[in-house]
C-alpha cells in the first residue's frame, strides 16, 4: 500500500491540539464561558503567537521567511520533490478580532503544519514543495478591514500601501511590525504557488445538522461595504413641529428597512446565498430630547453572484435619492469596500474530495459566507477550502469550539489533498 493511503493517518490529534492550546494563552482573556483571546496586529500577544509559530517551523525543519508585511512562510522540501517546483501552499492567519475565539485562523496555520509532519512521518514521495503559511491582519482588527496579508501576497495591495495604513493611534503597520521584530523583507508571491488550501472552522452550523466531518467549499461570498451619511437638521424635540422636522434617524430607518427588503427579494430570486445588513448606525447629536441631526451607516452585503450585490447597491442608492427628494436630507454614499465573490478551482475540490474519500469521511458541499484570505489567492492561483464544524455555530466569539477529534479529522483530509496536490 503506498504512502498516499497512508499518510494522513499519521496525524496526530495530540500534536495538534497542543499547538492550538499553547496559541491561546497569547492574547487570553477573562472569560466565565468559553476560551477567548484577543491578538491584534503588532501587539505583544501577535508576537508571541508569531514566534511561537516560529520555533515550531524550525523544530519540523521547514525554512522560514518573512516578507515586509509580516507575513510568515515555512518551507518544507522534501527528499523526493523538485525545489524549483512551484510549491502547494497551505495555511490562514492567527490574528483575531477584540474578544475571539481560539480556532479561527489558528486551526488553519497549524493544521497546515501537521499536515507536513504528517507527511515527513511517512516519507511520502513528493514532487513538489509544501508550505506553511501564515498571512497577517486577516481579522482588520487594527489596520485595515481585513485581508491585509493576503492582499499583498496577491498583488492586490502594494507593500508601500500596506505599510502606512495607521491604527486608531495613528501607529503605522510599518512601525508595529518593526517594534515586535516581524518587519521582513520581500514579498510573498502567491501566484508562484502551484495551488493552495486552507482549512477554517465554519462558524456556521450546517456541517453540524448534518453530521458532516468536513466541508468542501465551492464559492466564498463576495462582500460590498457602504459608508453613508445622512443629514437633517438637529432640533427641540419639545418645540419643533412634526411637519417642521428633518430628522435624519427617522430617513436612516426607511434605509435599513429598504437593504432588509432588497435583500429578501433577491433571496426569493436567486436561492439562500444573499445577504444584506446595516451593522453600524451612529446618531448625532444622540440626546433623547433632541430631533436627530445626522445619521451614519454602514452597510454590508455579500452573496455568491456579484450582480446580486450589485442589485441590493442600486437600491440602496435609489432610496438615497428618494429619500433627499421626499425628506429634505442631504446624503453622501462611499464604497471603499468591493471584492467580489470567489470560485475554488476544480483541481483543489476534486483533490479535496478524493481526500474525502480515502480518509473515509462525510463530506458537505457548501459556501462560505464569511471571508477568508483565500479570496486574494484565487485572484492569482488555483485555491480550494475545508471547514471544520463548529459547534453551536459560535465564531468571534469565546464561545467558539471546535472538537479536537473534528480538528484531527479535518487535518486528515487536509492531509491528503495537499499530498494528492503535491504528488501532480
Amino acid at each position: 500500500m503506498s504512502t498516499t493511503e497512508h499518510a494522513h493517518r499519521s496525524v496526530s490529534e495530540e500534536r495538534l491540539r497542543d499547538d492550538i492550546t499553547t496559541n491561546a494563552e497569547y492574547g487570553a482573556i477573562p472569560t466565565s464561558r468559553g476560551h477567548g483571546r484577543t491578538v491584534l496586529t503588532g501587539t505583544n500577544a501577535n508576537r508571541q503567537a508569531r514566534q511561537y509559530l516560529l520555533d515550531r517551523l524550525e523544530v519540523a525543519g521547514l525554512d522560514v521567511r518573512i516578507d515586509a508585511v509580516g507575513n510568515v512562510v515555512g518551507r518544507w522540501v522534501s527528499s523526493s520533490a523538485d525545489p524549483t517546483a512551484s510549491a502547494v501552499a497551505c495555511g490562514s492567519h492567527l490574528d483575531s478580532v477584540p474578544e475571539g475565539g481560539i480556532f479561527d485562523g489558528v486551526l488553519g496555520v497549524y493544521s497546515a503544519l501537521e499536515a507536513v509532519r504528517a507527511l515527513q512521518d511517512t516519507g511520502s514521495d513528493l514532487a513538489r514543495p509544501i508550505e506553511v503559511v501564515c498571512f497577517t491582519e486577516e481579522e482588520g482588527g487594527r489596520f485595515s478591514n481585513g485581508l491585509l496579508g493576503s492582499s499583498v501576497a496577491s498583488g492586490n495591495r502594494s507593500i508601500k500601501e500596506a505599510l502606512a495604513l495607521e491604527d486608531d493611534d495613528g501607529v503605522t503597520l510599518e512601525t508595529a511590525l518593526t517594534d515586535i521584530g516581524f518587519r521582513g523583507t520581500g514579498r510573498v508571491d502567491a501566484s508562484a504557488w502551484d495551488a493552495w488550501l486552507e482549512l477554517h472552522v465554519e462558524q456556521g452550523e450546517r456541517l453540524q445538522e448534518t453530521n458532516a466531518a468536513v466541508g468542501i467549499v465551492s464559492a466564498i461570498t463576495g462582500t460590498i461595504r457602504c459608508e453613508i451619511e445622512i443629514v437633517g437638521e438637529a432640533d427641540h424635540s419639545g418645540s419643533t413641529t412634526m411637519e417642521a422636522r428633518t430628522d435624519a434617524l427617522t430617513a436612516a430607518s426607511e434605509l435599513v428597512l429598504e437593504v432588509e427588503a432588497t435583500a429578501n427579494d433577491v433571496l426569493a430570486e436567486h436561492g439562500d446565498t444573499v445577504v444584506g445588513t446595516v451593522g453600524k448606525l451612529d446618531v448625532s447629536p444622540n440626546a433623547i430630547n433632541v430631533v436627530p441631526g445626522r445619521a451614519e451607516l454602514g452597510v454590508d452585503i455579500r452573496d455568491v453572484r456579484y450582480a446580486s450585490m450589485e442589485r441590493i447597491v442600486e437600491r440602496v442608492r435609489d432610496c438615497l435619492a428618494g429619500l433627499e427628494t421626499e425628506r429634505g436630507v442631504e446624503v453622501t454614499f462611499e464604497r471603499p469596500y468591493d471584492i467580489a465573490p470567489s470560485q475554488m478551482s476544480d483541481r483543489c475540490i476534486a483533490a479535496l474530495e478524493h481526500a474525502v474519500s480515502t480518509v473515509d469521511a462525510s463530506s458537505l458541499s457548501l459556501h462560505s459566507g464569511a471571508g477568508h484570505d483565500t479570496m486574494h489567492i484565487t485572484d492569482v492561483t488555483d485555491t480550494g477550502m475545508l471547514f471544520a464544524p463548529s459547534k453551536g455555530g459560535f465564531s468571534h466569539s469565546p464561545r467558539e469550539w471546535t472538537d479536537w477529534s473534528s480538528c484531527a479529522t479535518a487535518t486528515r483530509v487536509l492531509t491528503a489533498g495537499l499530498q494528492r496536490l503535491a504528488e501532480a
